[in-house]
């Protein structure tokens, strides 16, 4: 796929690894849909720096706990953008809770917004957009087991699984790949420790957007997981 021009939905694109991929794709001559929920401002301050570099960018709130939610954000991004060829599930929530203290409420909406959206975007985004490329974003700890993850690490674990079943289900007109990304940004708490890195070098964004982007120009590539990480994957270490 040639990306210029191509139209991209991304889910909390307004901050960290969402915001990161929206400035590459856009570098590459895409037009972007900015989906937030809380993150308004940062978000239409994302689009005003895009579109004076020549993009197309338009900022689509909305809560993706609502019922139908998916669904209607795909069809908004479309019908903002004129088409949508690019959907990007990014937008997640990270808590570190043992088991025995979380919550009902939380484990729900953790899987919830991590797991269910995801699945149901992918859905309206066949349904609508009939061909194009989809990212998943998961997370290196996919390849281990870590205190305190629970309800994270089962909703990043099946969105690894769900990768490749959509990639199976939607052949030959939509092709659905995912990263796991390390330490690329440095953590919203700054007790957190970013691990073992046999490479002995942190991931940066750009590693980041240039494995996001190998995966949409390709026309050979579906359901594969590339982890982003310097190796820490095989580490066994989180």
């Amino acid at each position: 796929m040639n990306l210029r021009d191509k139209t991209v939905l991304i889910t909390g694109a307004a901050v960290r690894i969402g915001r990161g991929l929206a400035e590459a794709l856009a570098g590459e001559g895409c037009h972007l849909a900015i989906h937030c929920n809380h993150s308004i401002a940062a978000a239409r301050a994302l689009a005003r720096q895009l579109q004076d570099n020549g993009c197309r960018a338009v900022v689509i709130k909305c809560d993706l706990l609502k019922p139908r939610a998916s669904e209607i954000l795909i069809k908004r991004a479309f019908q903002a953008l004129g088409g949508l060829d690019i959907l990007i599930n990014n937008a997640a929530v990270f808590s570190k809770e043992p088991l025995a203290t979380s919550t009902e409420k939380q484990i729900r909406e953790t899987l919830e917004l991590n797991l269910m959206a995801p699945i149901m975007l992918t859905r309206a985004f066949a349904k609508i957009a009939k061909k194009g490329r989809i990212i998943n974003i998961l997370d290196q700890r996919i390849a281990g087991v870590e205190a305190g993850l629970a309800a994270y690490l089962l909703s990043k674990k099946a969105l690894a699984d769900f990768t490749k079943i959509a990639a199976r289900e939607l052949a030959p007109d939509i092709a659905v790949n995912a990263v796991a990304p390390g330490p690329v940004l440095p953590p919203e708490n700054i007790r957190e420790k970013a691990g073992k890195i046999p490479l002995n070098r942190r991931p940066t964004m750009a590693d980041l957007a240039e494995a996001v982007t190998f995966l949409l120009k390709s026309d050979a590539i579906t359901g594969q997981i590339i982890f982003v990480d310097g190796g820490q994957h095989l580490t066994g270490q989180q």
